[in-house]
């Protein structure tokens, strides 16, 4: 997996700890190693998860090790992000972006 700096990663099996339980809304990128995209955005993501520290939690996971959750939410293309509140999903962008566009699609819902 494309690792972003400062961004937990998440299993099928702590999903539901990690996200659906977090109390701040939480950005998931839904991602691959094989995924060009994904390179792109990680530094992106890295970027949001220092910015807004406190106000949203940005984790990763990988899709071809958790097929369980990837499956649960129809995730098809990589980067898929999602953002989940209060334990659902509310919002959802796929492909690579820039910070600035990034940050303009998630003030909604932070």
């Amino acid at each position: 997996m494309i690792k972003a700096d400062g961004v937990a990663e998440v299993t099928d099996e702590d999903f539901a700890a990690e996200v659906i339980g977090a109390e701040l809304p939480v950005l998931v990128e839904f991602t691959a190693d094989w995924c060009p995209p994904c390179r792109q955005i990680a530094p992106v993501l890295s970027a949001v998860a220092a910015e807004e520290a406190g106000r949203l939690k940005v984790v990763q996971i990988d899709v071809d090790t958790n097929p369980e959750t990837t499956s649960a939410y129809g995730v098809l293309s990589m980067p898929t992000l999602i953002v989940f509140r209060d334990g659902q999903p509310v919002k959802s962008m796929v492909g690579a972006r820039p910070r600035r566009r990034l940050l303009q699609e998630l003030a909604d819902v932070l």
